[in-house]
């Protein structure tokens, strides 16, 4: 696994189009500063046009890309270059959101593009088939997160928790796993974590915090705590 460099717990923020330009970098550096206090590590999926702003004022936190096409150097105006987003400062890749799905031929292709470049890869999921499909890809890092709780303030329950892990690890206990989607408490960080899931993630909800240091801090210290519990 490239994940060497990812260890669990960790978290996965992704501001999508909520905030753009200095908001953006405002949120990386509250991560970068609680993944250091509370010990958890952060995934940031930046905005194209931010990463290598972030990646460049930030040390603690992995940069990730929201997406990348698997082209070769050369033509595709408009295109997303994996050696671009590589050299822009991202560490991975999170493919396959519900906001842009790839068809599964084409996501195994571009997986294997960016282990290619020794980027990290983190595939999103909708579904219980599908979770056990992309974990054949072998990527660092699931994300079970239905459709229907994305975006939202409530959280997947118990069963589903129990139900993605134990497909993941039944086709590949490698891949982290990470429980997202409706993430908008401590309570459901740690209830995931504590469950059995290596990390979670959170976009709409931090991203339209009032107080976005104080939630990032609440998840992430959540997070170590139900790591440490599960793992004492």
């Amino acid at each position: 696994m490239s994940g060497k460099l990812l260890k669990p717990p960790f978290f996965e923020i992704g501001p999508k189009q909520y905030l753009y330009g200095d908001e953006v970098l405002e949120l990386a550096r509250i991560a970068d500063e609680a993944s250091e206090k509370h010990r958890v590590q952060v995934i940031f999926t930046a905005p194209f046009p931010d990463i290598r702003m972030v990646a460049q004022n930030t040390k603690n936190i992995l940069v990730f890309a929201p997406f990348m096409d698997d082209i070769p150097v050369g033509r595709g105006l408009a295109d997303i270059l994996p050696e671009s987003v590589k050299a822009a400062g991202a560490k991975g890749v999170l493919l396959n959101h519900v906001e842009k799905p790839l068809p599964f031929k084409k996501l195994e292709s571009t997986v294997k593009r960016a282990k290619s470049l020794d980027m990290l890869t983190l595939i999103c999921a909708d579904s219980i088939a599908e979770l056990k499909a992309a974990a054949f890809l072998h990527p660092d890092v699931l994300t079970a997160e239905p459709v229907d709780l994305i975006g939202g303030s409530k959280s997947g329950d118990l069963g589903y928790i129990r139900a993605s892990i134990e497909a993941i690890r039944l086709v590949n206990a490698d891949s982290y796993v990470l429980i997202g989607a409706g993430i908008s408490s401590g309570e459901d960080v740690y209830r995931a974590i504590k469950e059995g899931a290596d990390a979670s993630g959170s976009s709409g909800a931090i991203a339209r915090a009032t107080d976005k240091r104080a939630l990032m801090n609440e998840f992430l210290q959540a997070a170590r705590q139900a790591w440490d519990e599960r793992n004492g």
